[in-house]
């Protein structure tokens, strides 16, 4: 299917591997093959899924003559964390509305945040979910008065512009399915703004990628999601007219929050210490440890039967892991 990009900006390391998980397979596959890809590895500081979205987003700041990104999430927001990073890389100033009441310390991301010269505006939950739209009005209009132009970003860089991330992954994951031989496979990722989601929806169907897309929300539930890839999906198609037709299918798999958005339970907590030990690999507890765990439950209860691969999407959030060490203290 033809498809024509617009313009993005190199700030990921791609490829990133399509790991085997070799002993996860053997402890968990249940006559699967388990996979992994590798987007935590998309760089350091500047890592994770959302680095993806923002080689598109940042790009067409600069062609718009942006000269300040604005967007919001928690205190650990990893796009947020991300969002500094690129913007002190690419020479954008950053402000980030931040959900939540300040630390006396900074951590993780938050630390980060600082390091990288970002304005760091934090509000309590019950504001931020309330005046979140006028906050971002009230500091564009701020940065106008100051003779500058702000974009707002929204969360997780999940629209229409953000989608392409993802879109172009899928052509990655073609050329990694042929390099693996793997025929047909189920792509399970976490899913907390949408974004990634949608972009795998569209790009798997695109790129023609013998997959079927699984988001394991890890707030909020399904119907927010299907909703949600949905509007990304219109506010794509609504910004670039000429792109191809694409008949698409959201699959969410519900159930898998627990006790809300960041709360991971001691057993999510000990399933990361344990794939470490076993893999290598670093999960966080707030998306891709949840993601984790729900993708094995339902392996366990036969979901995914008559399709041999499974592919994980690592999106990154290994510096949430710091803030909440407690939980790993006893595993």
């Amino acid at each position: 299917m033809k498809l024509s990009y617009p313009r993005r900006l190199s700030l990921a390391r791609t490829p990133t591997p399509l790991q085997a998980l070799e002993r996860a397979t053997a402890r968990w596959g249940n006559g699967h093959r388990l996979w992994i890809k590798r987007d935590d590895l998309t760089g350091c500081t500047l890592s994770g899924n959302k680095v993806r979205k923002l080689e598109f987003i940042t790009a067409h700041a600069i062609d718009e003559g942006y000269d300040t990104l604005i967007t919001c999430g928690g205190l650990q927001s990893n796009h947020c964390r991300a969002t500094a990073f690129a913007g002190a890389q690419l020479g954008l100033s950053v402000h980030l509305l931040l959900r939540g009441e300040a630390p006396a310390e900074a951590d993780g991301n938050l630390l980060l945040d600082q390091l990288a010269g970002a304005t760091v505006s934090c509000y309590p939950k019950h504001q931020y979910v309330a005046e979140i739209d006028a906050l971002f009005q009230h500091w564009q209009q701020h940065y106008a008065d100051l003779g500058r132009k702000a974009l707002a970003v929204p969360t997780g860089g999940s629209d229409g512009i953000g989608a392409w991330g993802y879109i172009a992954a899928c052509e990655e994951l073609r050329a990694d399915f042929a390099a693996c031989g793997i025929q047909q496979a189920h792509i399970v990722t976490a899913t907390g703004s949408g974004g990634t989601q949608c972009g795998l929806t569209l790009g798997a169907v695109l790129h023609g990628l013998p997959a079927t897309v699984w988001g394991v929300n890890v707030c909020d539930d399904e119907q927010y999601f299907l909703d949600k890839v949905a509007a990304d999906t219109a506010d794509w198609r609504r910004r670039y007219p000429g792109v191809p037709a694409a008949e698409t299918r959201t699959r969410v798999i519900d159930g898998y929050v627990g006790q809300g958005y960041g709360i991971a339970s001691p057993q999510v907590f000990a399933l990361i210490a344990e794939l470490a030990a076993l893999e290598g690999v670093v999960l966080d507890p707030v998306y891709t440890g949840k993601a984790f765990a729900g993708m094995l439950a339902e392996i366990a209860a036969g979901r995914f039967q008559g399709c041999r691969d499974i592919v994980f999407m690592h999106t990154g959030g290994i510096f949430g892991l710091f803030p909440q060490r407690a939980g790993l203290q006893n595993q």
